[in-house]
């Protein structure tokens, strides 16, 4: 039996349970503002974030390609027809799928909107700093810190002056129609929001799933590379499509409650905006930057900022503050459950 296979097999399907988790952990920040103002119902709303984050994830593949080339160079494992180099790579990806899956599993528990994004971003840096592998700063810096803090901050600030300029406009409205055609609305900004829920998110784990075959040696036999550019298979695509598809329709109850109801209680107008900024960052992110951001940090500034329209005290700091220790903490988490995966791989197969 070719040992090299079956890891590549078992990274794979450990892969796809990542894209599952990542699905019942962040179905909240396409579907909690909805859900919260009676916009949908919770099936209906889990039934259609799901069919758009099928669609979303075949968009594009640029997140992908900088997860897979831009985070850490596995290309002396890539490159080696040594079966043992091939199988040391193949660990460090299994260590960072594991040290990203056991911080989403920790945040679910206690209901707290972490990233998906950041976790496997900090379990792939702290498997590749446990095994020396060379770790692309600069292009973290780029496209993981720089849009960590970027992200957050102007969703906060689109997502305020954006409904104070809709609450100018609306001020002479009957407010219950208003509201009814604003929860009508959501329907859309939440298909909006799913759909780039399945452009960010589902695209990290193909690049993982690219690293896996490239690292045991099936990158020519699945063609990532022509002409110097890399390729995502399309069974790939829609295996991590339908991967995050099925945890987003599985839903994520604890992290919809801390969303749609602790952080602020929502209207269908802050509902509509939220979704609407929210959506529309990760759309530039993946198209124009190629940026793997968190969908969860957007949505959850986004709603920050459509709740301080109110008044500042409407917002409830002290979950906000909850979620923002989270943020901080993801990465090195990740990053050093990833770190201790991977010495104890490194243990059993030296």
């Amino acid at each position: 039996m070719d040992i090299t296979l079956v890891l590549v097999v078992i990274v794979i399907v450990i892969a796809l349970g990542f894209d599952f988790t990542n699905g019942f952990h962040d179905a909240a920040n396409a579907i909690a503002t909805s859900v919260s103002t009676r916009a949908l119902t919770p099936r209906v709303a889990l039934l259609m974030a799901a069919i758009m984050n099928v669609i979303g994830a075949l968009l594009g593949t640029e997140v992908a390609k900088t997860i897979g080339e831009g985070i850490i160079d596995i290309s002396q494992f890539t490159e080696s027809t040594d079966s043992l180099m091939q199988l040391h790579g193949l660990g460090i990806i299994l260590a960072a799928l594991i040290g990203a899956i056991t911080w989403n599993l920790i945040t679910w528990w206690f209901g707290l909107p972490s990233s998906s994004s950041h976790a496997l971003i900090g379990g792939l840096v702290g498997a590749g700093l446990a095994s020396f592998t060379d770790v692309q700063w600069m292009g973290i810096m780029q496209h993981v810190i720089i849009p960590m803090f970027a992200s957050p901050l102007v969703g906060f600030l689109l997502a305020y002056v954006l409904m104070k300029l809709t609450l100018s406009l609306v001020k002479t409205l009957p407010f219950h129609r208003t509201m009814r055609k604003f929860r009508f609305a959501q329907t859309v900004s939440a298909a909006a929001m799913a759909l780039g829920h399945g452009l960010q998110d589902a695209q990290k784990t193909m690049g993982i799933i690219v690293m896996a075959l490239l690292a045991g040696g099936y990158g020519e036999t699945h063609q990532i590379y022509v002409d110097g550019e890399m390729q995502i298979p399309f069974w790939v695509k829609l295996a991590a499509a339908l991967a995050i598809s099925a945890g987003t329709y599985a839903g994520g109850w604890r992290i919809m409650r801390t969303l749609g109801r602790k952080v602020i209680e929502l209207d269908p107008a802050r509902g509509f905006v939220a979704e609407s900024v929210a959506a529309g960052v990760l759309y530039i992110t993946a198209f124009v930057v190629h940026a793997p951001i968190s969908t969860t940090h957007t949505i959850t500034s986004a709603i920050m900022g459509v709740g301080a329209t109110k008044r500042l005290s409407a917002v409830r700091w002290g979950v906000a503050g909850n979620i923002v220790v989270a943020w901080f903490l993801t990465l090195p988490a990740a990053g050093a459950v990833a770190g201790i995966m991977y010495m104890l791989l490194h243990l059993v197969f030296p």
